[in-house]
C-alpha cells in the first residue's frame, strides 16, 4: 500500500537524575560525597532511506519515544544514556511541526543517510558529588534529569522524480510508463486507473537513465482538492520537467492543454516556470489516412496560442519512443 501523508506522535527520552550517596568503606564509614550524574536521554533522529517509498510504517504506529536515561549512583556512576529512536523515512518526506494550531517546518529529507535529530533527549541531572565545597562537604541534594521534548509532527512525502507524466485520466500516462521502464503499474481501458503514482527507471543508451513519476489523472478543479487532487499534485513538485501527456482523440487538445496548466499554476505557481513537453498520445487509434491531417491541426493549435511543438507517440506500436526518451534526456541536461 502506497502512504504518502501520516500524523505522528514524538517523544524523545528524559534525562536520568543525579544520584546521592556518599562513599562507605571498611576504614572511612564517613567518606565524601560520591553520587553520579544521570544519563542522557535518547534523541528522535531521521535517518532518510533509499530502501523506502512509502509511509505505511507510520500509517498505523503513531507514537515514537526514546529510551530515558538511566539515574546515577555511588562511586560516581554515571547512569547510561538513553537509546534514541531512530525514525527511517523514504527522500522526499518533509516533516512539519504541529503546535497551537501553527504548521512550521523542520526537515526536508532528500538525501540518502540525512540525519536530522527532531528532538533533543533531556540532559542527565546532577550527583551530589558535583555540589561539595569547603563549606558543605556533605551536600545532600542532587538535581533531576531534563525533561524530555515532545511533539506532534506531520509526514508529507513528495516523490522524488526526475520527469512527471501529467494529464487526465486515461490518458495514456501507465501504458507509456510501462513501455518505457521496468514499472508495472495496472493498465486498464477506463478513467481512475492510476489511484497512486508509480516510478519507473527509463534507461537511454548503455550507461544514462532517468526516473519518471506516473501521477494519477488530474481532473479540473484539482487545485481544490477533486479527485483527491492535493494528494495527487505534490508528487508533481519535486520534478524537474514535465510531460504533459494528452490523448489524439481528445475533443480539443489545446484547451486540455491549457486546463492543465492551470490545475498545476493554481496549486504551486511555480509549477508553471518548470521545462515542460506537449506529447499527443495513442496515434495508434487514428486511421493512418487521418492522422497525418489530425497532428497538423493539433501542432498548428499549439503554435498559435502557446508557441511550442508537439510531439505524436503510441506507446502501443512504440512510434517515436525511442525519440521521447532521448529529447527528454536532453530537456533535462540542458544548461548542465
Amino acid at each position: 500500500m502506497f502512504i504518502d501523508y501520516a500524523k505522528i506522535r514524538i517523544k524523545a527520552g528524559h534525562g536520568g537524575d543525579g544520584s546521592v550517596s556518599f562513599r562507605r568503606e571498611k576504614f572511612e564509614p564517613m567518606g565524601g560525597p560520591d553520587g553520579g550524574d544521570g544519563g542522557r536521554g535518547g534523541d528522535i533522529v531521521v535517518i532518510g532511506d533509499t530502501n523506502l517509498n512509502t509511509l505505511l510504517d507510520y500509517r498505523y504506529n503513531k507514537k515514537f519515544k526514546a529510551e530515558n536515561g538511566k539515574g546515577g549512583s555511588g562511586g560516581r556512576r554515571t547512569g547510561a544514556s538513553g537509546a534514541d529512536c531512530v525514525l527511517r523515512l523514504p527522500l522526499g518526506t518533509e516533516i512539519y511541526l504541529l503546535e497551537d494550531d501553527k504548521r512550521r517546518k523542520l526537515a526536508d529529507i532528500t538525501v540518502a543517510g540525512e540525519k536530522v535529530v527532531l528532538a533533543n533527549g533531556g540532559h542527565g541531572g546532577k550527583g551530589n558529588s558535583n555540589f561539595a565545597t569547603s563549606t558543605n562537604q556533605a551536600p545532600r541534594h542532587a538535581t533531576p534529569g531534563g525533561p524530555a521534548h515532545e511533539m506532534e509532527l506531520e509526514l508529507i512525502l513528495k516523490l522524488m522524480a526526475d520527469v512527471g507524466l501529467v494529464g487526465f485520466p486515461n490518458a495514456g500516462k501507465s501504458t507509456l510508463l510501462s513501455v518505457l521502464s521496468s514499472a508495472r503499474p495496472k493498465i486498464a481501458d477506463y478513467e481512475f486507473t492510476t489511484l497512486e503514482p508509480m516510478l519507473g527507471v527509463v534507461r537511454v543508451g548503455d550507461y544514462k537513465s532517468f526516473v519518471m513519476a506516473d501521477i494519477p489523472g488530474i481532473i479540473e478543479g484539482a487545485h481544490m482538492g477533486k479527485g483527491l487532487g492535493h494528494q495527487f499534485l505534490r508528487h508533481i513538485q519535486r520534478t524537474s520537467i514535465l510531460l504533459f501527456l494528452i490523448d489524439i482523440a481528445a475533443e480539443d487538445p489545446v484547451e486540455a492543454y491549457r486546463t492543465l496548466r492551470a490545475e498545476l499554476y493554481l496549486h504551486d505557481s511555480f509549477m508553471d516556470k518548470k521545462p515542460h513537453l506537449i506529447v499527443i498520445s495513442k496515434t495508434d487509434t487514428i486511421p493512418e489516412d487521418e492522422l497525418k491531417p489530425r497532428l497538423k491541426e493539433i501542432n498548428k493549435g499549439f503554435k498559435k496560442h502557446f508557441g511550442e511543438d508537439i510531439i505524436a507517440i503510441s506507446s502501443v506500436s512504440q512510434s517515436k519512443l525511442e525519440e521521447l526518451k532521448y529529447l527528454v534526456f536532453r530537456t533535462l541536461h540542458q544548461g548542465q
